[in-house]
């Protein structure tokens, strides 16, 4: 039976719909924004798995390119790994479920949200949470929900429900909170340094409209939902735990009142051996109770931390409550790169390297949004030695990927990316060097100093804290910079990141069903000194900015050329500017603007750059000046490559003072020549001259003196051609009767096949100038004895020498009786 459900929230309508698709799921809803769709499907194994010590949930949030009418690029059109967008979308679903399910849970369960349409004004990550918690609650699986997701934006003073990709990119705020009618379970948000208030007023807003979603999940699960399992739980007995607390939980506490990690670990966990050693020969005969031995000594551990700091306020290594650990600061620890930083807070310590590059280094996109690129990217690695530990190094998981993503986000708003004068890409590597707690903060502090070494010129510095929560029900003690055994035992992280003026990144995860608004607003307040303590630091490591770029970094340099000769730079096939690369060892970088960067370490080979790009885009005008190799010498002159790659041809008689006979009695190929533009003919051709310009080829050193504005002749001695008259009707006496040609000049010349041979005639040059010097046409004085004829053989036939006919018109020469016969093949 197919159920549907159509609400409005904050101005948008939502609908819901159960039993038309995927009907073998534990629960399967497929919900409905705008023109977004995304199916939500829930299942759960049939049994427990045996042996394990925590909840095995795994929520996939799977992209489809043919939700946004995109085919996947590259060689692998099925679509390869997910992406970072796809993997945080996963983070998204599972940290506000994952507290919600019942305790001691061991069955698999797994959420997979697939989109099916997307719709830019209603982005899917946040309605696949929503969607998730409808699949649960219409499914046969245990769960405390429902739960929802909403996306709260800040535009001119307004708060905005769901911004769509555009409102994202204008508002102040971009917050993403899950949680159910009772509290919130999970927070994430990007932000340009909004306050505490703000904040406070934004999680407010927020959780108003997930409680009403939720009601209208319930009035949904109602009408469409199946009856829960029952499933077995992995419940430890409490008489057992109890036991323990009694004869052990004073040594614990003893073992654990060390501020050093790695010793404190290593009493607990020979305590934790000599208890169970105890306890096994205690209960040999009860295998169920040996199986729970390792988890009920791990459970008086976390409920011995908890208690020492509810009911104490005594912290694992003696900290107060707000206390931050011992702070150390290093800017440009690393002497080649184009920055660095050294960040250590106790004992955790992250090294971050910042690689400046041109724009064409950004890094491609090809998700669902909008966005097809990005100039900033934020990389975090977790090797095993960083917690003292030897395993295999695999690629970057859920939370490496995780992490990098929260540093950038916090940064993002510091680093002028639109600003045209620094058009650089920034990639930054957070190298994770040791761990004891929130290695992500370290990573957001360490890459402020690396970008103030590399000498970005950020609008602040950022700097980021966790802070904890124990909680018993009643009474709730925030922790400043929790450490790992905090974590582990603690209720919340809750990372802050921001300037002295306000927040840029919030990230919220629990183990409660839910934190209360005021724990909250006070955690804001909590996490604001110590953002203040850690910026004091950075300040003192960092006290003056750089002027420019660091040395090791490139230098950028951006000209403006005209668009429309951008393919002239760029040349065929990318030939033009591979070459100039090549030439000048500098990367240049393009913009469809028309703007150029280029980007070198040394200046001389940017300016050889800068020189020829302008060269190769101007626009050759009369009176132009350049120079260019010569590429070929001819009769008539010599040509000259001008800018651009082609060809220019410099007159024999304006190479040089006084005019030479032939042009290889001056110059030869390879010259450079310096010339000027004298004419642009109405055809575009580009005519060029020597004269006039100072040169560096000794047989024109008398150039510079002479007259600019000699212009070529055109002598026509021994070259009468007779007048030209009408169409075809040139008299032209050649000698002997031609034959009519039919139509114009009735002039028969015969066929028009293939093999029409006419001598030599010359090279044409660029511009179509063919040498006939070698063709006398005119008086040529004694004729030779014989005329000799070449013929070209027909295919497939060996050649031979041919009797000439003495029928063949021969021309006339003069006085002489005799021509030179010229065979000319019939058309």
């Amino acid at each position: 039976m197919i159920h549907t459900h159509t609400f409005e929230v904050g101005g948008k309508t939502l609908s819901i719909e159960s039993g038309r698709v995927a009907k073998q799921a534990g629960g399967a809803v497929l919900l409905g924004m705008g023109e977004t769709v995304v199916l939500a499907t829930a299942t759960m194994s049939k049994n427990p798995r045996v042996g394990l010590d925590f909840f095995p949930l795994t929520c996939d949030f799977e992209e489809r390119k043919y939700a946004v009418g995109k085919i996947p690029g590259g060689f692998q059109k099925r679509g390869g790994r997910p992406t970072d967008k796809s993997i945080l979308s996963s983070r998204l679903m599972d940290r506000p479920l994952r507290p919600l399910f019942p305790e001691g849970m061991r069955n698999d369960v797994q959420i997979i949200a697939t989109t099916f349409s997307v719709d830019f004004d209603c982005p899917p990550d946040v309605l696949a949470i929503t969607a998730a918690g409808a699949a649960l609650a219409v499914s046969d699986i245990p769960f405390n929900g429902p739960v929802a997701g909403v996306r709260v934006g800040y535009i001119d003073g307004n708060f905005i429900l769901y911004p769509s990709f555009e409102e994202i990119e204008n508002s102040e705020l971009d917050l993403c909170v899950a949680g159910h009618k009772g509290a919130i379970s999970m927070v994430e948000a990007g932000a340009k340094e909004v306050s505490e208030e703000l904040m406070t007023k934004a999680l407010q807003f927020a959780h108003k409209a997930i409680q009403e979603i939720c009601k209208e999940l319930e009035v949904f699960a109602k009408e469409a939902g199946k009856p829960k399992r029952d499933i077995p739980l992995n419940i430890i007995d409490k008489k057992l735990i109890e036991g323990i607390k009694k004869s052990h939980e004073k040594d614990i506490a003893a073992a654990l009142s060390n501020p050093d990690k790695m010793s404190r670990e290593s009493a607990l966990d020979e305590l934790t051996e000599e208890i169970t050693a105890g306890l096994k020969a205690k209960h040999a005969d009860e295998p169920e109770v040996l199986s729970q031995l390792n988890e009920a000594v791990d459970k008086v551990v976390k409920a011995t931390v908890r208690k020492l700091i509810i009911e104490k306020d005594q912290r694992p290594d003696g900290r107060k409550l707000d206390q931050i650990r011992n702070l150390e600061a290093i800017p440009g620890i690393l002497p080649k790169v184009h920055g660095s930083g050294l960040f250590t807070r106790g004992q955790t310590q992250v090294m971050s390297v910042a690689t400046l590059g041109t724009p064409g280094d950004a890094q491609t996109l090809d998700g669902l949004d909008p966005a097809t690129s990005k100039r900033y990217m934020h990389f975090y690695n977790f090797p095993p030695y960083s917690v003292g530990e030897a395993r295999p190094m695999r690629g970057p998981g859920r939370r490496e990927i995780g992490h990098g993503a929260l540093a950038e986000r916090a940064l993002v708003p510091v680093i002028p990316m639109d600003d045209p004068d620094f058009p650089y890409t920034i990639l930054i590597i957070s190298e994770c060097l040791e761990s004891n707690g929130s290695t992500s903060m370290a990573s957001v502090c360490g890459s402020t100093l690396a970008l103030l070494d590399a000498g970005v010129p950020i609008k602040a510095p950022v700097a980021g804290i966790a802070m904890g929560l124990m909680s018993d029900g009643k009474t709730f003690k925030v922790l400043t910079d929790i450490q790992g055994m905090e974590d582990f035992c603690g209720d919340m992280d809750f990372k802050v990141a921001g300037t002295r003026d306000g927040i840029t990144a919030l990230q919220l995860d629990t183990k409660l069903d839910g934190i209360p608004e005021k724990v909250l607003s006070d955690a804001l307040k909590q996490a604001l000194k110590a953002r203040m303590q850690i910026l004091d630091v950075i300040d003192e490591a960092v006290p003056a900015r750089r002027s420019e770029i660091n040395p090791n970094a490139p230098r950028i340099t951006t000209i403006q050329i005209n668009p429309e000769k951008i393919g002239a730079l760029i040349g065929p096939g990318g030939a033009t500017i591979r070459k100039l690369t090549a030439e000048t060892g500098c990367q240049i970088d393009v913009q469809q603007d028309g703007r150029v960067l280029i980007a070198s370490n040394e200046g001389h080979l940017a300016e050889a750059a800068i020189e020829q790009i302008r060269a190769l885009t101007a626009t050759l005008e009369v009176g132009t000046e350049f120079s260019g190799a010569i590429t070929r010498l001819m009769g008539k002159g010599a040509l000259v490559e001008m800018p651009g790659g082609k060809d220019g041809l410099v007159p024999t008689e304006l190479l040089a003072s006084p005019a030479p006979g032939r042009p290889d009695d001056v110059v030869s190929v390879g010259d450079k020549l310096n010339v000027r533009v004298y004419e642009v003919d109405a055809q575009g051709r580009v005519n060029l001259t020597a004269l006039g310009v100072a040169q560096e080829i000794p047989a024109l050193a008398g150039n510079a003196a002479a007259d600019p504005n000699t212009r070529p002749t055109r002598s026509s001695e021994g070259r009468d051609r007779g007048g030209r008259g009408g169409f075809g009707g040139r008299d032209r006496d050649r000698g002997g009767d031609r034959g009519g040609r039919g139509g114009y000049g009735d002039r028969d010349r015969g066929g028009r096949g293939g093999d029409r041979d006419r001598g030599d005639r010359g090279g044409r040059g660029s511009y179509g100038d063919r040498d006939r010097e070698d063709r006398d046409r005119g008086d040529s004085g004694e004729a030779p004895e014989k005329a000799t004829v070449e013929m070209r053989p027909a295919r497939g036939k060996k050649a031979s020498s041919p009797e000439v006919p003495d029928s063949f018109p021969k021309k006339s020469s003069g006085d002489s009786e005799e021509g030179n016969a010229k065979f000319r093949p019939r058309r």
